[in-house]
């Protein structure tokens, strides 16, 4: 026997529109205490606590930030800022479901929303995951802990269930599926997997989100020069930050989708190139280093691992060295016409054409499947002081640069379910 964790998704069914109040006092107190705990630098559940105690918060709510909040401020996450749309987190005694199946809506769940007041909301699941919650209901699983938020203006639950497995099961939880994250200009970010036969699957491109970074940018450098000419140096400031904002929230919502695609596929680890060696092996001429440089890759990398550390997946490096000239067919090197296309110079192999970035994307996930990963700890005790360039130095790059538009391209399947 072993143990099985997976993430349990429930929609909440059409509240009304006093517990959607109740759902969004819930929803702000928690934001803003959580704000305010990172803001302090709350590195210890008791300095948390001392910040978070003051919030109308079930307690359910507030241990969860005891314990989350620490893991921000030191050296779990290490995030540089807080994103503003962090689920409501409880503790695994915060929930608690009811079963009827003779309803229609078969599930209700009671969600804390201060120390004396629960909201019993009717809830849909994934169908797929039913003998899950029953489990759950029955004690034959373990809770662990849930978030609450909204989407579209839907609310919904992720609650972490563990429970026994057969030995086989377990075997095949340890069957990672790396999915490859390619960070660019032309799509801002691409993902890819291989499906059980080896064949890439499910390919999804950030393209037109690239190609409004890029316009942003040029516009931003386009008015800075006029600017500095007329001496506006303030002007020139507020302007830089008022679209760097624009740029940001292009950022939080494409990393977020990213982690959204890995809940899609069983057993996930998130694949990216290592920055260690990003600024190291980039030499294209001056105006492209400068471009490369601040396109934002540590920013894109900090927000992807603690959106994915949120959700309990995994996120792994490799050296990027070649993952976008090389044939994830054949690994002979071929070269790109187009910045969006990528032909195989090997006449013997299948692939002629291809996506570039998919290539791309589908060689960062077998470079870890191979067995070569760069862990974080193992990355930072190389770094030299004063010269970090790593995932979480989210601040290193985040200038907007001087940008020329790309090649377009865009495939997109989205999950419709955590798994």
């Amino acid at each position: 026997m072993g143990e099985l964790t997976k993430t349990l998704e429930l929609k909440l069914v059409a509240p009304n529109a006093h517990k959607r109040q109740k759902l969004r006092e819930t929803r702000d107190a928690y934001q803003r205490a959580l704000q305010a705990a990172f803001a302090a630098g709350c590195d210890t559940q008791s300095a948390a606590n001392d910040v978070v105690v003051e919030y109308d918060l079930s307690g359910y709510a507030k241990n969860a930030l005891k314990k989350y909040v620490p893991q921000l401020c030191g050296n779990s996450y290490d995030a540089n800022e807080l994103h503003d749309d962090h689920p409501v987190r409880f503790t695994n005694e915060g929930l608690q479901l009811d079963h009827q199946p003779q309803n229609a809506i078969e599930w209700y769940v009671k969600v804390p929303h201060h120390e004396d007041y629960h909201l019993w909301i009717p809830a849909c699941a994934n169908p797929e995951q039913r003998d899950w919650l029953e489990a759950l209901y029955a004690d034959a699983a373990e809770m662990g802990e849930s978030r609450l938020f909204e989407r579209d203006g839907t609310w919904y639950l992720h609650i972490t269930a563990t429970r026994d497995v057969e030995d086989q099961s377990a075997a095949s939880d340890n069957e990672q599926t790396p999915i490859g994250v390619d960070i660019g200009e032309a799509s801002l970010v691409t993902v890819c997997h291989r499906d059980e036969s080896g064949s890439p699957v499910r390919p999804r491109l950030w393209t037109d989100d690239g190609k409004t970074v890029r316009r942003l940018r040029k516009t931003y450098f386009t008015a800075k020069r006029r600017l500095q000419k007329r001496g506006s140096e303030r002007i020139v400031e507020s302007y830089g930050d008022a679209l760097w904002d624009q740029i940001d929230d292009v950022f939080h919502r494409v990393t977020r989708e990213v982690v959204e695609y890995a809940e899609s596929v069983e057993n996930p680890v998130l694949v990216l190139e290592d920055l260690t060696y990003i600024r190291e092996n980039m030499d294209y001429g001056e105006y492209m280093n400068r471009r490369l440089h601040g396109w934002g890759f540590a920013k894109l990398h900090a927000q992807i691992r603690y959106k994915a550390a949120e959700k309990g997946i995994p996120v792994e490096t490799v050296n990027p060295r070649n993952t976008s000239k090389a044939c994830h067919a054949c690994d002979e090197h071929g070269y790109r016409p187009r910045q969006a296309t990528f032909r195989c110079s090997n006449g013997g192999c299948w692939v002629t054409e291809y996506q570039a970035d998919v290539n791309g994307a589908i060689n960062i996930a077998d470079r870890y499947r191979s067995g070569e990963s760069h862990r974080r700890s193992d990355r930072v005790s190389r770094q030299k002081a004063g010269d970090d360039d790593s995932a979480t130095d989210g601040a290193s790059l985040t200038g907007p640069q001087d940008s020329h538009t790309d090649a377009e391209a865009q495939q997109k399947t989205c999950g419709t379910y955590a798994s």
